[in-house]
């Protein structure tokens, strides 16, 4: 079953550094336009939010073993605490490929590229190195952008359409991008996939470059 998340800007203690991580929730319908769901918010937009990130789903089962592994913070996993603002059971970064195209109620959505970790993360539960075992571990859930606007709700309909890259999942995407001397071949194939956004085409075709003068 969909379920949506949304939330304004809070401080993020001890520092109090402003933060969109903080979502509730979100029963009523809602509108998902190009930047996103009306009503949520992102505290730094240099690295969060924008057109490319528009929307951002975590697999709802990573929270098992997220609580399993940080028993301190067990209480707090629990879905939307991430700061997804979609979540839908069943869907992972093994079987959700790089350019997927979804219907999410009213909209058509598409997958553009893994989340990165932030430091916030570690930030929000009050334990250390949870988000660096989400990035060594792949667990990082996904971003997509809007190519339809359209109203979306709880329960609403999510049903994949078009698979353009079916080699590309994020599992492997992320994989390239953990390992220290790619095949050279399969950053080229990841560069040329259909879909991808551009800042993450950009820093593929740039590594690409550099293994090829450092090899």
């Amino acid at each position: 079953m969909v379920r949506l998340f949304l939330g304004g800007i809070r401080p993020l203690p001890p520092e109090n550094q402003p933060t969109g991580m903080f979502k509730c929730e979100h029963a009523q319908p809602a509108w998902l336009g190009v930047e996103g769901l009306a009503g949520d918010a992102q505290a730094d937009r240099r690295v969060h939010g924008g057109t490319e990130k528009a929307l951002h789903q975590y697999p709802v089962a990573h929270y098992a073993r997220l609580a399993a592994a940080f028993r301190d913070a067990a209480a707090l996993l629990v879905p939307g605490s991430i700061g997804e603002n979609l979540s839908v059971p069943g869907w992972d970064e093994a079987n959700v490929c790089i350019g997927d195209v979804f219907r999410l109620g009213d909209a058509r959505i598409q997958v553009s590229q893994p989340r990165s970790p932030c430091w916030k993360i570690d930030r929000r539960f009050h334990v250390g190195g949870i988000a660096g075992y989400i990035g060594d571990h792949g667990l990082t859930g996904w971003y997509y952008r809007v190519l339809e606007e359209g109203e979306v709700a709880a329960g609403c309909a999510f049903e994949l359409l078009e698979r353009p890259a079916p080699g590309m999942p994020v599992a492997r995407v992320l994989a390239l991008h953990r390992a220290l001397r790619p095949p050279l071949g399969d950053l080229e194939a990841l560069a040329a996939t259909p879909g991808l956004a551009p800042n993450w085409a950009k820093k593929v075709a740039d590594r690409i470059d550099w293994l090829g003068k450092n090899t």
